[in-house]
């Protein structure tokens, strides 16, 4: 059968959607960022455990004291484990997304509880909507939208719309006919009737639905943190990405804390809203027999006292709090606190250059926001705007599939460092394996496989479409895509047990410090001549910053700085990355105002002495 070319025709519609409705996605994306921006405005406004004790209230009035308390001993945990404001940003995205959702969801959960042809016209969509894998939204999100909140909040809307179109219809079509019949004989208006009696009643089914909204909407999190949506989700990602398995525990511990509390909430503000709802409660109210301090509610009013005290209480501390001391004065302070956005892909040198650019503008007075990408999403958010720099492209070769899609929306700052070689290596306890050439026939020694890195690096590219075809390891390995940092982790472990292992790397790199290694030579030429590591930027941003762009096209490290860098950031641990270059550039001193100097203030000059009186001049001695 003929292959049908399903992918390009999808290919081909982006690409006109992209050309032609820029200004709609344009558009969706002020909103949608203005959304979140004002949202997380007011969420990340009162101090921490103020708005926990605001969250324990509303828990208090709704659940009970019980669950005021542990409300508040659960936001107080993430506080101390430093997520709170990626827990406000994930909240803000789950708000955004649902409250959109929702204005979608009812009215068409509606249209089709009343309409036959509407809900069999609906309901293969849903299936695909809820069915698709979650992570292929980000795709035309990424490129419709760009990378940040943004295409992370259209994928949420899409894959968890279904369920509140779904328990919507479901409500309403639930509703006894006899109740509809009665309202109707009685002369109600079909409007009436929907407003006065189907909807009331099907509103614990509609709170359901939206209690199933908000829950998918959490499981999006970290999925929108691979498209630089930040939050939990952000977290969950660079510690998939760093097999940082504290970092990855604690962000997990906050969704949950998070999720826990969305959905006991939900769940009871269903209870409240809802005439059936509030008559259970009353019935098992009277059933209990008596007050139980754990159980006890306030009245609503006091609850809402309540809140309102805290909140002025957070918002003077806000209006009277220092707002801390600026990062730079003087006549370092070159940015002004202009913000400047950075990508990187978890790579060793690209974690290094990226947190030491950070440290230095900001040691001048910019803000600098630097986000881990995907090499895919980093260069797309590049091209369209969203990121500003990244220091890590390996050209001409490694990521000549990049530059070559991108170039005419980038700039080539320069290479800062080379030249560079990619590889695979063993360990030096592996005999008889010292060339690519000598892999073959050897695949059960290292069970089949080559533990890879990224599957969107340059080098996972040239490895499988170059390396193993070239020397006829295609059918004898496979490469197993992953990270550079679950890559070290599999070669520390085997290294540890003395096991064969097969590994791309590439130089310079501090595993070669770390482990005895040897680079199985390329007789054949297939990797290429060494790349230079290069600053790529978005279109403009150098003649936008004059002075970073300088400095950056000036920036150099040799393998010495840059490998001593590297095994700093080793030393310090994860998470440390800003600390540990502050601590190599005390080592260095000096390399912070070579790579970033500024024209300090000279005092000023001396007035002007007035002139010498003038003095007859003495008489001439020269006889010519």
């Amino acid at each position: 059968m003929p292959r049908l070319h399903l992918g390009d025709w999808v290919d081909s519609a982006v690409t006109f959607l992209q050309s032609h409705f820029s200004w709609l996605f344009d558009a969706i994306t002020r909103v949608v960022n203005g959304m979140y921006d004002g949202i997380n405005t007011v969420l990340d406004a009162p101090q921490p455990l103020l708005f926990a004790g605001i969250l324990a209230l509303v828990a208090w009035w709704l659940r009970g004291l019980s669950a005021g308390v542990l409300t508040f001993a659960g936001f107080a945990l993430i506080d101390s484990i430093q997520l709170w404001d990626d827990t406000m940003s994930t909240l803000s995205l789950v708000l955004v997304a649902a409250i959109v959702t929702l204005v979608v969801a009812v009215p068409l959960g509606i249209w089709a509880a009343r309409s036959k042809t509407v809900s069999a016209v609906l309901r293969p969509v849903l299936d695909f909507m809820q069915t698709m894998p979650a992570m292929v939204y980000l795709i035309p999100g990424i490129i419709f939208f760009g990378v940040g909140v943004v295409p992370g909040i259209i994928a949420t809307i899409v894959f968890s719309l279904p369920p509140g179109v779904r328990m919507t219809e479901l409500g309403i079509r639930q509703v006894d006919g006899e109740l509809v019949e009665a309202a109707e004989a009685f002369g109600t208006t079909p409007r009436n009737t929907l407003v006065r009696v189907q909807l009331p009643l099907a509103l614990p089914t509609i709170m359901a639905g939206i209690n199933q909204v908000i829950m998918l909407s959490l499981s999006m999190v970290v999925i929108a943190g691979m498209a630089g949506g930040g939050g939990l989700g952000g977290a969950v990602y660079r510690a998939i990405g760093n097999v940082d398995i504290g970092l990855g525990f604690e962000a997990g511990i906050s969704i949950v804390v998070l999720a826990m509390y969305l959905d006991r909430m939900t769940g009871a503000l269903s209870r409240q809203v809802s005439p059936l709802g509030r008559r259970a409660l009353a019935k098992a109210k009277s059933a209990a027999g008596g007050l139980r301090i754990w159980n006890h509610r306030p009245q609503p009013v006091v609850a809402l006292v309540g809140v309102v005290v805290l909140a002025l209480v957070a918002g003077g501390m806000n209006m009277f709090g220092s707002s801390g001391e600026a990062s730079a004065t003087g006549a370092k302070d070159v940015g002004k606190g202009k913000k400047i956005s950075l990508g990187y892909i978890p790579w060793d040198e690209g974690v290094a250059s990226t947190f030491l650019w950070k440290e230095l503008l900001e040691r001048r007075g910019f803000t600098v926001d630097a986000r881990q990408y995907e090499a895919g999403a980093l260069y797309t958010g590049m091209a369209g705007g969203q990121i500003d720099f990244e220091t890590d492209s390996w050209l001409p070769t490694t990521h000549a599939q990049y530059w070559a899609k991108y170039q005419d929306k980038l700039e080539d700052l320069g290479s800062w460092y080379g030249p560079t070689s990619l590889e695979l290596s063993v360990p030096s306890y592996v005999k008889d394996v010292n060339t690519l050439a000598d892999l073959k026939g050897k695949g059960s020694q290292f069970q089949n496989r080559i533990v890879g890195i990224e599957p969107s690096a340059g080098e996972t590219g040239i490895l499988k479409d170059k390396i193993l075809k070239g020397y006829g390891l295609d059918g004898e390995y496979k490469v197993v895509d992953g990270s550079t940092p679950g890559m070290l982790a599999e070669l520390k472990r085997a290294y540890a047990k003395k096991e064969p292992i097969v590994v791309p790397l590439w130089s310079p790199h501090w595993a070669y410090n770390t482990y005895d290694l040897k680079k199985l030579k390329d007789p054949k030429g297939v990797w290429g001549k060494g790349d230079g590591v290069h600053t790529l930027s978005r279109k403009g941003f150098a003649s936008d910053n004059a002075e970073v762009g300088a400095w950056l096209k000036n920036f150099h490290m040799d393998e010495k700085q840059l490998t001593s860098l590297e095994a700093k950031i080793q030393s310090t641990g994860k998470g440390k990355e800003q600390d540990a270059v502050r601590d190599w550039l005390k080592e260095n001193p000096g390399l912070a105002d070579k790579w970033t100097p500024v024209a300090s203030y000279l005092p000023l000059p001396a007035p002007p002495s007035p002139p010498a009186p003038l003095r007859p001049a003495p008489p001439r001695t020269d006889p010519r």
